[in-house]
């Protein structure tokens, strides 16, 4: 049995960011020291050594273990209540970086293409508001999905942040309309500063936690799936603001989904885009570059 870690972080829209970590460490992380459960040390919480600023931990502690210990119980009601008003979200790690490497700032428009259930959408509206001398950012986030169901869970995510800065819209990421707005009286269509392409996929990087893609893998899911991929991508690029960044992701490992949609992007755009080096960012993220061949 694989226990995957939990992890979470803190939002910084809360303006007691600092505060909710400084609690979690100095009386929360100290109570669990030296805890004890059926005999066996309870394992600590670790900060990502990646995530900026230390706030994203992750934790190996399961719901059993934490049942069992009156100390535990109150750690987990204290993340229970502070995710449900905003200031905690949880989220898988790697789930993480993808937000991280589209570098927001308060000024920037931002499109999220397939943003259900908004846990990366949740990070990027927290980025608008990181300086907190900017109560209300010129920035917004625009977080689109293709299932208008799971548009509510968008923004569920949304209101526990409490930001002015989010619109929920609901379209076929790959045929996403223009939107206009309003320069100085004129009409202008609007171009994105960043913009998060985490597109569907088979999910293949997710083994590790989903037996049932060990059974139906095949060849064939990836092959299905690349030109819905790549016509994304390319109405995402569409969009881009010159100068703006994009950053494409799955969670899947097989070079078709990944290096292949990339590769053709590149080879569409006649020189337009340019492949980003971000190798030096978020250090002590383990990383591996990307493919060039493959059988």
């Amino acid at each position: 049995m694989i226990l995957r870690p939990v992890s979470l972080w803190a939002s910084l829209p809360c303006s007691h960011a600092k505060e909710i970590l400084h609690c979690l460490k100095e009386k929360y992380f100290r109570e669990l020291q030296d805890l004890e459960v059926d005999g066996q040390k309870v394992e600590m919480p670790q900060a990502l050594s990646w995530y900026p600023e230390e706030l994203a931990w992750h934790t190996n502690l399961s719901r059993k273990i934490l049942r069992k210990s009156p100390q535990l119980e109150k750690f987990h009601q204290f993340l229970v209540s502070e995710t449900e008003c905003g200031n905690i979200s949880r989220q898988e790690a790697v789930s993480m970086i993808p937000p991280l490497l589209l570098n927001v700032s308060p000024h920037h428009k931002v499109l999220d293409m397939c943003a259900a259930p908004g846990s990366k959408t949740a990070q990027l509206i927290e980025m608008l508001h990181a300086d907190m001398n900017v109560p209300f950012p010129k920035g917004f986030v625009i977080a689109n999905d293709v299932d208008n169901k799971r548009c509510y869970l968008l923004v569920h995510q949304a209101k526990r942040l409490n930001s002015p800065c989010i619109m929920v819209v609901n379209h076929d990421a790959s045929s996403i309309p223009n939107l206009q707005i309003d320069v100085d009286g004129r009409k202008e269509i609007l171009f994105y500063d960043r913009i998060l392409c985490d597109v569907p996929c088979s999910g293949d990087g997710t083994m590790r936690k989903n037996i049932d893609v060990w059974k139906k893998w095949t060849t064939q899911n990836s092959l299905q799936l690349h030109g819905l991929q790549l016509r994304i991508a390319t109405r995402g690029v569409e969009q881009l603001a010159e100068g703006g960044r994009m950053v494409y992701s799955t969670c899947s490992l097989n070079p078709i989904e990944n290096e292949a949609v990339i590769a053709s992007l590149l080879e569409k755009s006649q020189g337009a885009l340019e492949l980003a080096d971000v190798s030096s960012e978020l250090p002590g993220l383990k990383r591996m570059p990307g493919i060039t061949k493959w059988k």
